[in-house]
């Protein structure tokens, strides 16, 4: 006769299971808050849509889809890993949850990592969404994806790591305004919907060292000159990873 073993088995769950499963929360958070909401999703396709169908700005000749599309796709990346995750996380701290899930057996590299996760789920929503909208509307990219996905992996990582060091030394009241006004910033002097042709030259070289400029010069790089990587976005992002990732890395404080 077979019996049961039902004696108590207390311990934590394995790792992966434990990000999994924060990262899931993480991402059911996002979507149900309808501030990130409108920065993640309908702002950027608002913006392509009403861009790309009246003529409100000179893009220089050629498709306004084509000019707009990869523009809103880095301001997609930006609202998420950058602004959302921001504002997000600097709140999380104020109220002290941070400190509490740092002190739970998932650990606190497991709560970046699952935070990490939860961003990169949300910009592929982001992506497939986008993408849809602007070939309803006409576009016709063409290059090299995996091009375009190692732009798209070094911005959120730079992005990523500005977002958290804003969050995780401002008081959570600065980061809601700090994170919006650079989003609306780098929204007019990032070449998203303006191309930066359109500014003196001085002040053109200064913008292009910018994380979002970068993105958006290398993805109409990739997908419209179909250059299979820009070098210059590339180091650009590269730098910018490395500065920010290392920096929140050494100033973030959990409470």
């Amino acid at each position: 006769m077979t019996t049961l073993d039902l004696t108590p088995s207390p311990g934590a769950a394995p790792f992966p299971r434990m990000v999994l499963a924060q990262a899931g929360a993480e991402v059911r958070a996002i979507l149900r808050n309808g501030e990130q909401l409108l920065l993640t999703l309908i702002i950027p396709v608002m913006l392509l849509i009403g861009f790309s169908l009246a003529p409100l700005v000179d893009v220089g000749g050629g498709s306004r889809v084509d000019f707009l599309a990869p523009g809103v796709l880095a301001l997609a990346i930006m609202s998420t890993a950058f602004t959302g995750q921001a504002i997000a996380t600097g709140f999380e701290r104020r109220y002290g949850v941070l400190k509490r899930l740092g002190a739970t057996p998932l650990s606190r590299p497991g709560l970046m990592l699952a935070k990490t996760a939860a961003v990169v789920a949300v910009e592929l929503l982001q992506v497939v969404v986008i993408v849809a909208v602007a070939l309803a509307l006409g576009w016709h990219p063409h290059g090299s994806a995996l091009g375009a996905l190692l732009l798209v992996l070094l911005a959120t990582a730079a992005f990523s790591g500005l977002g958290l060091l804003m969050a995780g030394t401002l008081r959570a009241e600065a980061t809601l305004a700090g994170a919006n006004l650079v989003y609306l910033v780098l929204l007019g002097l990032g070449g998203v919907v303006f191309p930066l042709s359109k500014f003196p030259p001085g002040m053109r070289s200064v913008l292009e060292l910018l994380p979002i400029s970068a993105l958006t010069g290398g993805l109409r790089a990739v997908l419209g000159a179909g250059v299979f990587l820009p070098l210059a976005p590339v180091a650009v992002l590269a730098a910018w990873a490395a500065l920010s990732l290392g920096l929140a890395s050494r100033f973030f404080r959990w409470d």
